[in-house]
């Protein structure tokens, strides 16, 4: 079932998204070679401690998984595109780092992701990342009244696709409020004027991420999380929570000063 929120819910998850904002440009902060990824968890369960919330990640167990998620963050590095469980691993430079963390806050979730170079990037993942954000960025300008899921999602995978990147729609955006995960999906490719027609109130995750090498395919590591590209080549995802008002998209996992 779908819910619409109200004004005074959606002030509501604002709060949560600022936590995952602070939580993410903390986490970044500390993303320098040498740091171990257990060291970028303990980053955002501090940033968590001290607002008041709690991490819908931590111990997470949708159907797919052999076990619940056992950290408060998703750390992926280069070849590994989405749900890297953070270990030991020292970051190098030049790795690509993808971050995905969630904050409940009075009982609200607030979902976004980032992905950025550590040290000096290779001119092949910036223009990864730097195409993943503008099809983030297309995509919440297709979140409007009136408009529909396939618009959002045509308008994430033509950028995509213009970039040459590899698409695959297994995984992406969806509903978010008191759960970290509700309806509907908002897939990173699709058809415009198809799927749920958006009105205010609605508010989704909008969840580009890309292939490097062009294809579509990935295999999962053996701790039943991370995925992994099949070729070998970088992944990048980024993601906003945004929410469908009469004025139009509102980023509600924005940096508190915009």
């Amino acid at each position: 079932m779908i819910e619409l929120k109200t004004p005074d819910e959606i002030e509501a998850m604002r709060a949560a998204g600022i936590v995952v904002a602070d939580a993410l440009a903390a986490v970044r902060a500390e993303a320098l070679v040498g740091v171990p990824l257990t060291a970028l968890d303990q980053v955002a369960r501090d940033v968590l401690a001290d607002a008041g919330a709690s991490s819908p990640f931590l111990g997470y167990r949708p159907g797919f998984a052999q076990k619940p998620f056992p950290a408060v963050i998703c750390t992926s590095v280069n070849d590994a595109v989405l749900h890297g469980i953070p270990d030991g691993y020292r970051l190098r430079d030049g790795d690509l780092l993808s971050i995905d963390f969630g904050a409940i806050l009075d009982g609200w979730a607030g979902d976004a992701a980032m992905s950025f170079a550590v040290g000096r990037p290779r001119r092949a993942d910036q223009r990864l990342i730097e195409t993943a954000g503008a099809a983030l960025a297309a995509g919440i300008a297709a979140a409007i009244p009136g408009a529909r899921i396939g618009d959002i999602s045509a308008a994430i995978g033509r950028v995509g696709r213009a970039g040459g990147y590899g698409i695959n729609t297994d995984f992406g955006g969806h509903g978010v409020g008191r759960t970290m995960h509700e309806s509907p999906s908002v897939p990173n490719e699709g058809r415009p004027g198809r799927g749920m027609q958006l009105q205010p109130g609605l508010v989704i995750a909008i969840e580009p991420w890309f292939l490097g090498g062009g294809h579509d395919e990935y295999r999962v590591d053996p701790d039943g999380w991370t995925l992994r590209s099949a070729d070998g080549s970088h992944g990048a995802h980024v993601e906003h929570t945004v929410a469908i008002t009469p004025e139009g998209p509102r980023i509600l996992t924005a940096a508190a000063d915009g």
